[in-house]
């Protein structure tokens, strides 16, 4: 009997910590199974509908970003309900009008099924008009930051490299990146648990807050 890889929706919104739902699913690119990334890190976004303004805006950045995310060895895999051949016909257009080739896959999700297992939208909803999400993946297949966004309001590219590049470098637990951190930019050290740690250094704020430059092995 083949393998079922029809998503499982969970109980609950997928949240942070959680493993990213298997799946099978058609692309731009051919067959797609999301466990064929594992081993990556993984950027899977979603969006409300092709032949759009925002989602074309997003779209171009993506396609034009595709190359620094590859430094960053992550993948790029978008998401949409519209049908396989939506998703072409998008594809040209972009291409012949904008200029821009679309080189990452874009899944289809007619029946809502990865929609739903995602939480992208409810389990008994018949719209996907909300569905503008993103989803950041380890290498180990867990979501490690997911970000939502309206209809009429775009993703900014700059932030997901930034989001990728600040998980990436907190992965080992021995750094946080504070407010607006880049690559190269002075990072945070875990704060210290101990009352000793608390009464040491010669200002209040020490032992919880403390900037130091980022030397990554």
């Amino acid at each position: 009997m083949p393998e079922d890889l029809t998503p499982r929706p969970l109980h609950r919104p997928l949240r942070i910590g959680d493993a990213a739902p298997d799946f099978i699913a058609r692309s731009t690119t051919g067959p797609l199974r999301l466990s064929d990334y594992r081993g990556k890190w993984l950027l899977l976004f979603s969006h409300p509908g092709d032949f759009t303004p925002v989602c074309t805006s997003e779209f171009v950045a993506l396609a034009r970003a595709a190359d620094r995310f590859a430094a960053l060895g992550c993948e790029l895999v978008a998401h949409s309900v519209d049908s396989l051949f939506s998703h072409l016909a998008w594809v040209r257009a972009i291409h012949d009008d904008l200029g821009v080739t679309v080189t990452f896959p874009i899944i289809e999700d007619p029946s809502l099924e990865i929609a739903t297992a995602f939480g992208m939208v409810d389990q008994d909803s018949r719209s996907a008009a909300a569905v503008r999400a993103s989803y950041f993946i380890d290498p180990e297949g867990v979501v490690r930051a997911l970000t939502a966004y309206p209809l009429s309001v775009g993703r900014s590219v700059e932030e997901m490299l930034r989001t990728v590049a600040a998980l990436q470098r907190t992965s080992d637990g021995l750094a946080m990146t504070p407010e607006g951190w880049s690559p190269g930019r002075d990072i945070l050290a875990p704060p210290g648990l101990l009352a000793r740690d608390a009464l040491s250094g010669k200002t209040a704020t020490r032992w919880f807050y403390r900037l130091t430059p980022d030397e990554p092995e």
